[in-house]
């Protein structure tokens, strides 16, 4: 079983290993689970998936206002089709979620960091295009 935070409501669900490529919903909400689209992280949100999810978290750490942010945002979200549901993928927002970033001393933008089970084991700043994020991802994570 994997616990898999509902990128909805944030609720915590357990999904049976075999069934995660299934198309799971949500047991509070009902709402796909998987959606192939990186999740927009807030302080509470990010903190659930970071804590809770068996999944390893992908975070894309950007802003509006930067132009290889914006560049970069269709890979990423093209990662997130091709990933899920063996890796979560979320966006977190430096202007609107400053506490977040300081505590991950982003400093450039965009910076990717990967998470498993709670901890950074990996980190690139720097836009990157789709294969570029998936092969990082894949080898960082050693599927």
């Amino acid at each position: 079983m994997t616990h898999i935070v509902c990128p909805h409501c944030t609720g915590v669900n357990r999904v049976p290993d075999e069934r995660l490529a299934d198309g799971p919903r949500c047991g509070k909400c009902g709402k796909p689970l998987f959606e192939g689209q990186p999740v927009d992280l807030t302080a509470a949100s990010f903190r659930q998936h970071l804590e809770r999810s068996g999944l390893p978290l992908v975070v894309d750490f950007w802003a509006t206002w930067c132009g290889p942010c914006k560049t970069m945002a269709p890979a990423f979200a093209e990662a997130a089709a091709r990933l899920e549901p063996r890796v979560r993928l979320g966006k977190v927002d430096t202007e609107a979620q400053q506490a977040i970033a300081g505590q991950y001393g982003i400093r450039s933008i965009p910076t990717l960091i990967l998470f498993r089970d709670g901890r950074e084991i990996a980190r690139q700043a720097g836009a990157m295009n789709t294969n570029g994020i998936v092969q990082w991802v894949e080898q960082s994570v050693g599927t």
